[in-house]
């Protein structure tokens, strides 16, 4: 595995302790520190501050849950895929003790200081998940409007899913939409329950 430059430990760290803890309750001080970089890389790296790291945190988690959403709708089609999906919030959740959920979702709920560009990240990270969903429900036999319109429950259940299991301490929430979301999609593409 290859080294992380220390933008690149900037941007984990960054999007980790969002998830953990929010957008406000983050410093750029406790994020230098967390991923291990001196404070001075911080503004070397991200000159427009807070608001450019928080940028780059949610387009790194946006890039690793496409990855995974395309990994897992290619291998199993919308149906398997958005159940694997189900497992790896499970895991990060699990694994995490329930204190860590989506730096996306953290930074899209909290008004921003100066500018929009944080929120309009989280934005167009909604807007890639739920067009690569789409995307294999149209593949897979949905109607347009229907695959978007799907493609969006999806995408905000899970999002809310994790938020409710982070404040429960319990992934029954994820059971239960799973429960409700897989006989949907396969009405939804055509398939029988």
């Amino acid at each position: 595995m290859a080294t992380r430059t220390p933008r690149e430990q900037l941007i984990s760290g960054a999007a980790d302790l969002f998830a953990r803890r929010g957008l406000r309750a983050t410093s750029v001080r406790e994020v230098a520190k967390y991923s291990g970089t001196p404070l001075g890389s911080t503004y070397h790296y991200f000159p427009g501050g807070k608001s450019e790291l928080a940028v780059a945190a949610v387009e790194h988690a946006n890039t690793f849950i496409c990855r995974a959403l395309r990994r897992e709708l290619t291998a199993g089609g919308p149906v398997d895929g958005m159940r694997e999906f189900l497992v790896m919030w499970r895991k990060i959740i699990v694994d995490s003790d329930y204190r860590a959920g989506c730096p996306v979702l953290a930074v899209a709920v909290e008004e921003p200081d100066d500018d929009d560009a944080p929120l309009l990240a989280a934005a167009a990270a909604f807007g890639d998940w739920t067009a690569i969903l789409a995307d294999s429900l149209r593949e897979h036999g949905a109607d347009e409007v229907i695959a978007r319109q799907t493609a969006t429950l999806v995408v905000a259940s899970i999002e809310g899913t994790v938020a409710i299991c982070r404040a429960e301490r319990s992934t029954t929430a994820l059971d239960d939409i799973d429960a409700i979301l897989t006989p949907l999609l396969r009405r939804t593409i055509g398939m029988s329950d």
